[in-house]
């Protein structure tokens, strides 16, 4: 009897093994985004993720990817994820701050000085039950993979001089929505709500003066060689970079893939920010290599741009308290977050 039970045990646990494997054996997910061939986010973040997946899994999950919009424009790629054309998509949530207003708090003006800082930070709030998780990302039904933010945006123009501050006023800006129109506003600039794609026809026509942009993707977008003047060593504002799942695409995962992808995430998450503010000093030296005239701005300015910063921030909390949006909790939280970090 003994041996007939570890016979049975052994024959119980070979069938729980196979019925794990068998779980895990047929998934092939497609990977959506914006994002051009080579770009850095890609290189650096979602080509990682999706080898990390499949070596966590043993080659059981696999990846489709689809690149430069080949399976939607960048603002639809929410509403693509949620509805299945796309089981893993690229979110900017700015390019869809109807409905993800929240997540702007990282994107406001003036909070941090380096990549890691805000996406570590971000990063908590988004995942498990953090407040973005449940009050963001939760309501759209969607679940965090891995995120980046942006380092601070710069100032860039493809003409016209920037001699101080005041150079802003009148400029048409591309900006990526939310936060940044407002922070634009501020400094008497026009906002002009673009996805990045389309913002290289727009500089080379004229239909913008210029753009608020990351070094990093000034390069990954080609769009170094057409401006002539930026700003080095401030913050106005960034965008957060995300990739989600719906809930739905993940409920039917197996408990094994879930943790796979989840432990990947975290991964990708810490690796890509630490590349990205790695990269800061050599991006900003090739960008000058191509012609690109960089200006500090003085003590007067200074004090303007800390002023209208913080009048940024907190407006945005106030707007978003007054349509019921815990605008305030979550810039408290943020800050907080960036404290620990």
């Amino acid at each position: 009897m003994k041996r007939l039970s570890t016979l049975g045990l052994a024959i119980l646990a070979a069938y729980g093994m196979l019925g794990s494997q068998a779980a895990m054996a047929d998934e092939k997910l497609r990977v959506a985004d914006s994002l051009p061939v080579g770009h850095f986010f890609a290189e650096y973040a979602t080509k990682f993720w999706m080898e990390e997946v499949t070596r966590a899994t043993n080659g059981a999950v696999k990846f489709d990817y689809y690149p430069a919009e080949q399976l939607g424009k960048a603002k639809d790629l929410l509403a693509l994820t949620q509805s299945g054309v796309a089981d893993v998509g690229y979110v900017v949530p700015s390019y869809a701050s109807d409905k993800m207003p929240l997540t702007a708090v990282a994107e406001l003006p003036g909070s941090f000085s380096d990549s890691c800082s805000a996406t570590l930070a971000y990063s908590k709030m988004a995942r498990n039950d953090g407040i973005l998780a449940k009050k963001e990302f939760e309501p759209n039904g969607v679940r965090l993979m891995f995120t980046l933010v942006l380092p601070p945006y710069q100032v860039f123009t493809g003409k016209k001089p920037l001699e101080g501050v005041k150079s802003i006023e009148g400029l048409k800006l591309r900006t990526a929505g939310g936060a940044m129109d407002a922070t634009v506003r501020k400094f008497g600039g026009v906002p002009v709500r673009m996805a990045a794609p389309e913002l290289y026809e727009s500089l080379s026509r004229g239909t913008v003066d210029g753009m608020l942009f990351p070094y990093a993707s000034l390069l990954s977008y080609d769009l170094a060689g057409i401006t002539k003047y930026g700003t080095t060593g401030e913050n106005f504002g960034s965008a957060v970079l995300t990739y989600v799942m719906s809930e739905s695409r993940w409920k039917k995962l197996s408990p094994e893939i879930q943790k796979a992808m989840l432990e990947a995430g975290e991964k990708t998450t810490q690796r890509a920010c630490s590349m990205t503010d790695k990269d800061t000093v050599a991006d900003i030296e090739k960008i000058r290599q191509k012609g690109v005239t960089f200006v500090h701005f003085d003590a007067a300015d200074r004090k303007i741009i800390d002023e209208n910063m913080a009048a940024v921030n907190e407006q945005w909390a106030k707007t978003l308290d007054g349509r019921g949006k815990p605008g305030s909790e979550v810039l408290k939280a943020f800050r907080a977050e960036l404290k620990a970090q």
